[in-house]
């Protein structure tokens, strides 16, 4: 590609992205403070108003005058707590559960300061208010938080707020990665050419404009204005090196991004140790026996429990319809493989014909595969069409999370014919309940491969916590009214 064409390139990127990497941070910033600092005089004055109709406590007629010359302390407590602990860290927000997690800790810490600094200089804090405001602060800054980084992803889908990025590697490792990125357009990377061993191909085999060699990083990024460089493994040059091109990087105003060949680790198994001026990394076990834990299952109970007293009128409509249209039994029971490969009896409302099971054979016959899921399903009812589409079929399946044989969230249920198929490896899916939702339902449902499938499986066995069940827990909403890869 010659300088021209990489000329033009830059000029069409700069729809996109006309600010630098340092200027967009800044104002991403400022709009979570701003967005923070609403939440939280919201959370101060749902807290005052509340106090007043708590009738079980004294009335406290002063209560706003104690609380207005204060305000703006615990507007500026609660703030400083929440960067402290990386809540404005840009790196940090927009994907995984790090945002969120340094919002609950900031929240408590600024809860313990406030109560602190109130005891010792003596002031008078009312307690009904101290405790509904924290009780409202919490939830409404996650919401906030949530409903920030959906504004954004939602940006990001539409090309907006996108880094343009230059890969670094050979053609597979590079291509791989532009896959991932093309798919997971949340991140905000946008793969505008590749730095290649191989300089002479013009591009790689999945379309990639070649730029010129590993040593042309430098001036690939003054044309193209790239504001990051992405290296795939393999490719990071060593010692003395890296650390010049760091600072080369550094005066580009781009940042420097390193996939490690660590693969399907969380962040949360990994910490960075220096030794000897080394940087080790030191991996934990897997969390496959946390899962089962009593904190899961207790959660599971009482999750469960509450769905099904809020879905009990949709769930008696939906079986009044089903028993309407063709006379059939209103619940599908089938056999499917949970715990250490136990099997159980799996719950869900019947969305097809009374006879689905003896044509399977004849649809398997067009379709192979271990995972058997098509498209236009002709032994799917209008019914069922319906109720598959915002996943409502599932719903009987709260009954099996309070008989202990699923939980809320865990790899996909699993035929017995799917598991006889299963490699080695794969029955490590098998270590935990199957879940009611999980990594696989928030990330396509039926328009996954098997192989990605597994590969989501796996890694949310290998790397399970309590948080990242709720995080899949509130994806599932969005991907159940999204409705892809439903049929």
């Amino acid at each position: 590609m010659t300088a021209v064409e990489l000329g033009q390139q830059r000029n069409a990127l700069a729809v996109t992205w006309t600010l630098s990497r340092n200027r967009t941070k800044s104002i991403h910033t400022l709009v979570l403070i701003l967005s923070d600092t609403l939440a939280i005089l919201a959370a101060t004055a749902f807290a005052v108003v509340g106090r007043d109709r708590l009738l079980f406590l004294d009335p406290a007629p002063r209560l706003l005058g104690s609380i207005l010359p204060i305000a703006a302390l615990i507007v500026g407590l609660w703030l400083t707590l929440l960067a402290m602990v990386g809540a404005y860290q840009i790196e940090k927000v927009g994907v995984g559960s790090a945002e969120f997690n340094a919002v609950l800790m900031g929240t408590f810490f600024a809860a313990g300061a406030l109560g602190v600094t109130a005891y010792l200089t003596g002031y008078d804090l009312s307690r009904g208010f101290f405790v509904l405001l924290f009780l409202a602060g919490l939830p409404l800054l996650l919401a906030e938080r949530h409903f920030t980084r959906r504004l954004v992803h939602i940006l990001r889908s539409k090309g907006r707020l996108c880094a343009p990025v230059l890969l670094v590697g050979d053609h597979q490792h590079v291509d791989e990665i532009a896959t991932v990125l093309q798919r997971a357009t949340y991140l905000g990377y946008h793969v505008i050419g590749v730095l290649s061993p191989t300089p002479a191909d013009e591009q790689t085999p999945g379309g990639l404009p070649v730029l010129g060699s590993l040593d042309d990083i430098l001036p690939a990024l003054q044309v193209t204005a790239a504001q990051a460089v992405i290296f795939t493994d393999g490719a990071l040059p060593s010692g003395s090196a890296f650390n010049r091109l760091a600072r080369q990087l550094e005066d580009q105003d781009a940042q420097l991004v390193v996939v490690p060949g660590l693969t399907d680790v969380s962040a949360a198994r990994m910490n960075l140790r220096p030794v000897g001026g080394l940087p080790l990394v030191y991996v934990e076990s897997p969390r496959a026996l946390l899962a089962m834990r009593w904190s899961k299952r207790l959660f599971d109970v009482v999750g469960a429990a509450v769905a099904l007293l809020l879905a009990a009128p949709v769930m008696a409509v939906i079986a009044l319809a089903i028993k309407l249209e063709d006379h059939g039994p209103v619940v599908f029971k089938q056999v499917r493989v949970g715990l250490k490969g136990e099997t159980f009896h799996f719950y869900k409302f019947r969305s097809m014909t009374v006879d689905a099971e003896q044509r399977l054979l004849e649809l398997k016959s067009e379709h192979c595969g271990v995972l058997f899921k098509i498209k236009a399903d002709p032994r799917v009812t209008r019914v069922g069409r319906c109720i598959r589409r915002l996943s409502l079929d599932e719903l009987p399946q709260l009954l099996n999370v309070l008989k202990g044989q699923m939980s809320l969230v865990g790899p996909r249920p699993a035929l017995p014919r799917e598991v006889a198929q299963y490699q080695q490896d794969v029955h490590r899916r098998l270590d935990v309940r199957p879940g009611l939702t999980g990594l696989w339902q928030v990330s396509g449902r039926s328009d996954l491969s098997w192989d990605d499938t597994v590969r989501l499986d796996l890694y949310y066995v290998d790397n399970w916590s309590l948080l990242q069940d709720l995080m899949i827990l509130t994806r599932t909403v969005g991907a159940v009214l999204n409705s892809r890869g439903a049929y």
